[in-house]
């Protein structure tokens, strides 16, 4: 490996990192009118199209599942979600919003859309966004490709 291509992959981490900072930062802006934590507005979003298993939140989310576990756990106390049976597997229940936690995240979308707004200005353009959004998803794929790579036998 070149120096080059170390500088270009600790360039990278640092940025992602940086960048999770700052989204995990207005996330938590964002989710506290609703009286969501930014973990929380996630993890109900996971489910907002479908019910599922907390494996399957964690694997889409790329977290551990014990703190998707704790979240849905907080969420079902909360009555923010619900856990349903799951016809595919007994022990893993599917976790689903309930209504008062769709008028949560329904609360969120002013600023949410205006967040939106503004930044896709400061970027200059959606096709810009689009792109940079292109190239994060790339970056994800490649690295799972690389993980598989070493996890197959």
């Amino acid at each position: 490996m070149s120096r080059e291509q170390q500088d270009a992959l600790s360039r990278t981490a640092l940025g992602v990192f940086r960048l999770n900072g700052q989204f995990l930062g207005v996330s938590e802006k964002l989710a506290e009118p609703a009286g969501l934590t930014a973990a929380w507005w996630q993890v109900l979003g996971a489910v907002l199209p479908e019910p599922l298993p907390v494996a399957g939140i964690a694997r889409a989310m790329g977290i551990t599942r014990q703190s998707v576990q704790r979240i849905a756990d907080l969420l079902v106390e909360r009555g923010l979600a619900a856990y349903e049976p799951n016809p595919a597997h007994r022990r893993a229940k599917l976790l689903a919003p309930t209504p008062e936690g769709r008028a949560a995240i329904r609360r969120i979308d002013p600023g949410h859309a205006d967040l939106a707004e503004r930044l896709t200005r400061e970027l200059g353009g959606l096709e810009a966004f689009e792109e940079t959004v292109r190239v994060l998803e790339r970056l994800s794929r490649a690295l799972e490709a690389l993980e598989a790579l070493e996890e197959a036998p």
